[in-house]
């Protein structure tokens, strides 16, 4: 499982390098499905704030969410039991996510309903008032133990 510690590392480190929540959990697994980094930036860099600091769904749990899809997403519109399959792995991830935060919406993880559109400066104060870090470790862990494990089966 040093798989996993070693992502969850990673996700952390390109949060604290001023990257998006989205982007570090997205652009943590870039490397494994043979996306180019500045291309995965630029694909989850809208998710960030959840989604555009809309405070919608927590970017982290969307960069999971988009893994995922990789993975195991399917691609035939009249294959309706891959979709179910695909929709009930998207609800367990977010589920497994809840357990640890209660909740997948930005806003009630950030106790904040607005603030603009504006980034926020990354300061000392910023990383300890926010749970965005642990979020990100979270949904980075979740991942990367989906990828461990299908690895594993084959």
């Amino acid at each position: 499982m040093d798989y996993v510690l070693e992502k969850e590392n990673q996700a952390r480190e390109l949060f604290r390098d001023g990257r998006n929540c989205s982007q570090s959990v997205f652009c943590t697994f870039c490397e494994d499905f043979g996306i180019d980094f500045e291309t995965g930036l630029k694909l989850s860099s809208s998710f960030g704030g959840g989604m555009g600091k809309l405070r919608e769904v927590c970017g982290a749990v969307s960069g999971m969410f988009m893994i995922a899809g990789l993975k195991f997403g399917y691609s035939s519109n009249d294959d309706l039991d891959a979709k179910a399959c695909h929709y009930k792995l998207i609800q367990d991830l977010a589920e497994e996510f809840k357990q640890k935060h209660d909740t997948i919406i930005c806003r009630e993880l950030l106790g904040i309903v607005s603030d603009g559109f504006v980034p926020s400066k990354r300061t000392e104060e910023y990383y300890k008032t926010r749970p965005c870090e642990e979020c990100i470790a979270t949904a980075a862990r979740i991942t990367a133990k989906i990828l461990y494990e299908a690895k594993i089966k084959g």
